[in-house]
């Protein structure tokens, strides 16, 4: 099976910008999207049911911003939209799906913003999101979890670290949630796990010459439960496809 993750950063740009040139070549069995920013009501027919696929959308209330959706080849046998957590839910940033091997989640990480305006909420968010995993986890089933994370986990998964220490999606606490779900919790960085050199990112400012010199981010990420992981055949990155400021990330997983 072929998954992909994008942050589109609106899927109304993304899709003047080729989204739907984008899918239609990746043949992927699930897609999902981050950062929609727009009501399903929004967006053009074609746009909101993708080659024909089965969508699900959990946009924001708050109208332009945040929102997540997911595109599948097959019927999930169950959707979730959101985290059951009210704060979090009326910002549309989790979408789980249920498939008979695993339930799949995409989702859009809080980002801890300037002076770590949001860092509280941010932090909340991430405990709730191990909860989740945990839950499924100590049920015996199987999670993939996609998504812009807003964390660049360790020095090698940005361009400029030092100069960045103080910044949201480097802020030591962030970095911290993601020593737990990796290190100590055991949780798989399926990118990671396959490429551990520098100069891989996902994201880019659109400031003039940054994207082509690579000075970036590593944000989005598929991350699976370590007992899944003989179910992995490969991940990898598609810095090549523009349309946003992130491009999508891609795991295999074996039927």
């Amino acid at each position: 099976m072929k998954l992909l993750c994008w942050n589109v950063n609106g899927i109304r740009a993304a899709g003047r910008g080729g989204f739907l040139d984008w899918f239609n070549e990746q043949d992927a069995d699930i897609v999902g999207v981050q950062e929609i920013k727009a009501f399903p009501e929004q967006i053009e027919p074609a746009l909101r049911n993708p080659g024909g696929r089965h969508a699900f959308w959990h946009p924001a209330r708050k109208p332009g911003y945040s929102g997540v959706a997911a595109f599948t080849r097959k019927e999930p046998l169950n959707v979730i939209y959101g985290l059951g957590h009210e704060e979090i839910d009326r910002e549309g940033r989790v979408l789980q799906l249920e498939f008979k091997d695993f339930i799949y989640i995409t989702s859009y990480f809080p980002n801890s913003q300037r002076d770590a305006a949001r860092l509280g909420f941010k932090l909340e968010f991430c405990r709730e999101m191990l909860k989740l995993l945990e839950g499924y986890r100590a049920q015996g089933k199987h999670v993939v979890l996609c998504g812009d994370f807003n964390i660049s986990h360790r020095s090698i998964d940005l361009k400029n670290p030092k100069q960045n220490e103080n910044n949201a999606g480097f802020l030591p606490e962030e970095r911290a949630w993601m020593d737990e779900l990796i290190d100590r919790k055991g949780y798989i960085d399926t990118f990671r796990a396959r490429e551990p050199g520098p100069g891989h990112y996902t994201w880019w400012s659109y400031r003039p010459g940054i994207r082509e010199r690579n000075i970036g981010w590593r944000l989005d990420y598929h991350v699976v439960n370590p007992e899944f992981s003989d179910r992995l055949a490969n991940a990898g990155i598609q810095p090549h496809i523009k349309g946003s400021d992130h491009c999508p990330v891609e795991l295999w997983v074996k039927d």
